[in-house]
């Protein structure tokens, strides 16, 4: 177990202020995401529909109810039934988009294809998408339906009834789930993408860090942390990375897995968790978890005990990073955190060891989990790890707290990007716990006693 550094340190980290979104240097320029958008589309489109074995893709759009990749392929504008259509071509997509009149115009302004046709009124969009896959003359079709990716299960009922009655029976029978090609499509992200990423990630820890520094033990409330956090989120402009309610999540008693922060109040000998994740430029997301620990009157430093636990947990975590490489399965990384699990006494964890992070919290692309009992890799835990791909994921210690089948957990989670030779860290990981004292006076003695709401 490596050494601890003094409790000072942790101090002067609490003390540390969080970096301002000032006015003038964002995050995200305001014209990323569509610029971003186009270049994924030509760079890595292409390989994504050949590794899927696709030779065209299909997304019906449409207003209020809206394909959920509508704003990756650039109909999240529709207002008319419309329809993008790619095509391969060797070592590029062709990309075209039949759309109604009335939204044509703005289209070719703003839209990442090669070609908008206008459809008048009355036109059958069906008919027109079936002309142009017949003459295509694809092998396999992709369409956004899927039992395992929702993201890629955009395709309604009555839009994929309205299709295939468009198709010849020919057609009908070349028609695949675009769950492979959505995955390999989406799962890797372009350098410009990581560096967003880099930089939120970066600015997730420091207002985790923040938030710590207001805590007082004995009167701060875990709700009071996530008010905290959500009040500078406003203050910074960044949006939540997953469901309002449960970001942040902080706990400060036994785990309440994904879980909208309570009423207890922090005590000494505490372990707390916030698991945070902010939205930046309306597409990147982060998800990171950091771990305090409140010492007792008098203590400068956790006891062993706590400590072991600790270093447990985090040493879970880089084991996971020095699996995650190219080439490798999810499945592969989770087993191998799961196994230094076992080795170090832990309790089991239902979660997984990690996930796919950038437009969602929950990303596609491989999931870095299916070990724990054993099965061999199936589903997204079986997809391969690719360079570019952006992953969070846990370092597990577990152990039984109060009744029956509860647990306290620590789960130090990063965020990390695949290179070509491994996976770094995004940001530098979290080494030591953020030292939480209880003496009047101490580091945070300064603060509230509660942060504002």
């Amino acid at each position: 177990m490596s050494r601890v550094r003094p409790a000072l340190l942790s101090a002067l980290l609490l003390a540390a202020p969080v970096a301002s979104a000032a006015p003038g240097s964002p995050i995200v320029a305001e014209d990323a995401w569509p610029r971003i958008r186009k270049a994924r589309i030509q760079k890595l489109l292409p390989e994504a529909m050949a590794r899927a074995n696709v030779d065209a893709w299909v997304l019906i759009c449409r207003e209020n109810h809206n394909d959920p990749l509508a704003i990756h392929v650039g109909c999240e504008n529709a207002g008319g039934t419309a329809a993008f259509l790619f095509f391969r071509q060797k070592q590029t997509v062709h990309g075209v988009a039949l759309s109604p009149a009335g939204e044509a115009t703005a289209l070719r302004d703003v839209a990442p294809l090669d070609e908008v046709v206008p459809l008048e009124r009355g036109a059958d969009l069906y008919a027109q998408v079936a002309s142009r896959l017949a003459a295509a003359k694809p092998a396999r079709i992709a369409v956004n339906s899927s039992t395992s990716v929702m993201v890629a299960d955009g395709l309604s009922a009555t839009q994929r009834a309205a299709l295939e009655k468009a198709l010849t029976p020919a057609l009908r029978k070349k028609l695949v789930s675009s769950e492979d090609l959505v995955s390999e499509w989406l799962s890797v992200k372009l350098p410009e993408e990581v560096d967003i990423l880099r930089k939120a990630a970066e600015l997730t820890s420091q207002m985790q860090i923040e938030a710590y520094r207001a805590v007082v033990p004995g009167k701060t409330r875990d709700v009071d942390v996530a008010r905290f956090l959500r009040k500078r989120m406003a203050e910074l402009g960044v949006g939540d990375a997953w469901a309002p309610d449960q970001n942040p999540n902080v706990q400060s008693g036994p785990t309440r897995g994904h879980s909208h922060a309570t009423e207890r109040v922090i005590q000494p000998g505490d372990f707390v968790k916030t698991d945070f994740g902010i939205r930046v430029g309306g597409m990147w997301v982060t998800d990171i978890q950091r771990f305090a620990y409140v010492l007792a009157p008098g203590q400068t430093q956790p006891p062993k005990e706590a400590l072991e636990k600790w270093e447990k947990g985090k040493k879970g975590n880089r084991i996971a990073l020095a699996t995650l490489k190219p080439g490798v399965r999810g499945w592969d990384v989770d087993k191998a955190q799961r196994d230094w699990m076992r080795e170090a006494g832990s309790e089991p964890v239902m979660w997984g060891t990690g996930h796919p992070v950038g437009y969602w919290a929950h990303d596609v692309g491989p999931a870095l989990s299916g070990a724990q009992k054993g099965a061999p890799a199936k589903g997204q835990s079986a997809r391969i790890v690719r360079p570019g791909q952006v992953f969070a994921f846990d370092g597990f210690y577990a152990w039984p707290d109060g009744g029956e089948g509860a647990q306290r957990i620590v789960s130090v989670e990063e965020m990390a990007v695949v290179t070509e030779t491994g996976a770094e860290y995004l940001i530098p990981p979290q080494e030591d716990l953020v030292l939480i004292p209880s003496a009047p006076g101490g580091a945070l003695g300064q603060g509230p006693s509660h942060p504002a709401p």
